[in-house]
């Protein structure tokens, strides 16, 4: 497993979350999520440099067919946005079910919906990394899984 702080983006048309792992590439965590549109691309390059990422997760928002949709397109696009600006790789990684997955997780810690708005896309950002993670320490090659 490779040394380092991952970060994760769930790019949402409202906001942006975000979240990142500790250095030895074990645990993910929130932070706070950034107002989408202008200036979000610049907070996230901000961040990158803040935590030092040696790589960037992007949340891929697939149909449960596998096709991709406009959600897809806004986050490929602004995968593609960052790689221009950031030394660190930038990466797609299928979540189908994180949002799903957050909503529950936040539902069972006793958040109304309502509530959990604010936290949602950050929690999902967390899932994200979690998985790529997980799918990394996996492959135990220290590579992209």
């Amino acid at each position: 497993m490779r040394s380092g702080v991952r970060l994760a983006c769930d790019v949402g048309t409202v906001r942006i979350g975000l979240a990142r792992s500790d250095a030895s590439g074990l645990l993910a965590v929130p932070l706070p999520a950034v107002k989408a549109g202008a200036g979000a691309l610049g907070a996230v390059v901000a961040a990158v440099d803040e935590w030092e990422a040696i790589e960037v997760v992007i949340g891929l928002p697939l149909h449960m067919s596998g096709h991709e949709g406009t959600s897809a397109e806004l986050a490929r696009q602004f995968a593609s946005g960052l790689a221009e600006r950031v030394a660190a790789p930038v990466r797609l990684l299928d979540e189908r079910f994180s949002t799903v997955q957050a909503q529950r997780g936040l539902h069972a810690s006793g958040r109304t919906t309502r509530q959990s708005r604010s936290l949602i896309d950050s929690a999902s950002a967390v899932i994200v990394l979690q998985a790529a993670l997980d799918a990394e320490r996996a492959a135990g090659n220290g590579g992209h899984a």
